[in-house]
């Protein structure tokens, strides 16, 4: 009988926290019962049942995706399906989820003790890939409901969206009670932020420290404001219009609101979320020294490291906080670089054309806002971060082994011993041009479009089991529902 399920041979594996800046010599990952037995030179083939020779590609760690949006505008069982497949095409091989109440989604409002059933039920046995979710507390109840959601389901992170209260998800809104589906007993604003860091951190006292909240920051009364002023000039047109309208020191003024309201509550665990402007990293070092004693985590996506608001591939790249000047991109990349940003993601949320666009398809405010890019997280960070001189295993640290850590994915993150057998192969070497008709996501527009890329994943493997050869999805979906500790 084999001593071993699976034998990776002439892998370069690529592990976290390694501080060598070159290129690791080729190795060997042994895996059995879906987890990686052993790493090392020249481990004999005859061991194993199965012998695959990586010729030489990088094995980076899987990625975990911490920021999608599964389900937002397709039904959420349909998206889990052709959504995961997009990620595993780009080497993410587990996905965190951002689900709530509300338009959008499950379309519901009311409690998450029947909501996270029901979301479970649809995406069941439909995924690619390993998959968890964050939640976001609408309502009073959710917020009393925060110890069930951690006991009965795994479910450790939520969120904030700081701007609901008073702005629309694609720009002005008159009726935000309704875009919730909250009663009108109900406010989402900083009272009800507070109360939500109040309950996570009686949560806290109760699970331990692994509890976090994420915190998508924007300010809605500047946004409106800057609103009227870019319909009222139309000076501005597309995706700078959707710029000048959310201004970045909207970021940095819900980051310091957000970051009192943590130090006020003590709730430390904040992640401050898709950063994507200087000033918006500039407010965020400057909470971090007026509260030292919060454990800040600040994530940036790889659509604000690639894109800018002129090279975008038209208005498919409206998003919040939107893409922004190339002053901006360089300013993330410049952090990145610094050892500044704690990790990256796609913030994936797949919106097809027909529902992308108004009925005057070059209107940016008519136009939704988000689109998909799991199929370009890990092979755009490792091109454009080797050339600017990004070491792989901070690649590996912003794609995997740091979101892990901080969401509770224990086995996850790291190419070692004991962990699950997540791994993709990438060539460094590889040039192609994106086509949205390549990518296995139901999106059929993406703002790379043209972009060239100098790395591609080529193969995938899922605890051992390979979902992606050669660049093509295969097999039948296994991915599974990840139920997260607070340890």
């Amino acid at each position: 009988m084999a001593e071993t399920d699976l034998l990776i041979r002439n892998a370069r594996v690529v592990s976290p926290g390694v501080t060598s800046a070159g290129v690791p010599e080729p190795s060997d990952i042994a895996i059995s019962d879906g987890v990686i037995t052993r790493i090392a030179a020249a481990i004999a083939p005859e061991s194993a049942a199965e012998v695959i020779d990586a010729g030489g590609l990088l094995a980076f760690p899987g990625v975990v995706d911490a920021h999608q949006h599964w389900g937002i505008y397709a039904d959420l069982g349909q998206d889990t399906e052709t959504e995961s497949r997009a990620c595993a095409q780009g080497g993410v091989t587990t996905s965190l989820s951002y689900l709530r109440t509300g338009r959008y989604y499950l379309n519901r409002g009311g409690s998450y003790r029947d909501f996270v059933p029901e979301a479970l039920g649809r995406m069941a046995g439909r995924s690619y890939v390993d998959h968890g979710l964050h939640l976001a507390p609408m309502t009073r109840e959710h917020i009393a409901e925060i110890p069930y959601l951690v006991e009965e389901f795994g479910i450790t992170s939520f969120k904030i969206f700081m701007f609901y209260g008073g702005h629309g998800l694609h720009g002005r809104s008159s009726d935000q009670a309704d875009f919730l589906m909250i009663g009108p007993e109900e406010r989402y604003d900083l009272a009800h932020f507070e109360f939500v860091m109040r309950g996570l951190q009686r949560a806290r006292e109760r699970f331990g420290d692994g509890l976090s909240l994420s915190l998508h920051c924007e300010t809605a009364e500047i946004m409106a404001a800057y609103t009227e002023l870019v319909e009222a000039d139309r000076s501005l047109s597309g995706l700078r219009a959707y710029s000048a309208s959310r201004p970045p020191h909207s970021e940095g003024l819900a980051i310091a609101m957000a970051s009192y309201l943590a130090h006020e509550t003590g709730f430390p665990n904040i992640n401050l979320l898709h950063l994507s402007s200087a000033k918006a990293v500039d407010a965020a070092q400057r909470m971090a020294v007026a509260f030292p004693h919060i454990d800040f985590r600040r994530e940036v996506t790889i659509g604000h490291l690639l894109a800018d608001v002129d090279s975008a591939h038209g208005i498919g790249g409206k998003v919040n906080p939107p893409l922004r000047e190339r002053a901006d991109v360089e300013a993330l990349w410049r952090h990145v670089l610094a050892g500044e940003i704690d990790w990256v993601v796609s913030d994936h949320a797949c919106c097809r054309a027909e529902q992308k666009f108004g009925a005057d398809a070059d209107d940016v405010f008519l136009a939704k806002s988000g689109f998909g890019g799991a199929e370009y997280l890990l092979p755009g960070l490792v091109g454009a971060g080797l050339e600017r001189g990004l070491p792989l295993a901070r690649i590996a640290e912003l794609t995997s082994a740091n979101p892990a850590r901080r969401y509770g994915l224990g086995g996850k993150g790291s190419l070692s011993p004991g962990y699950d057998a997540d791994i993709a192969l990438v060539d460094p070497g590889a040039r192609w041009v994106v086509r949205a008709a390549d990518s296995e996501s139901a999106q059929e527009y993406t703002p790379f479009e043209g972009f060239e890329m100098t790395a591609r994943v080529t193969d995938v493997f899922l605890r051992g089991r390979r979902i992606v050869r050669n660049g093509k999805v295969q097999g039948e979906p296994s991915g599974r529902y990840l139920r997260r500790g607070v340890a």
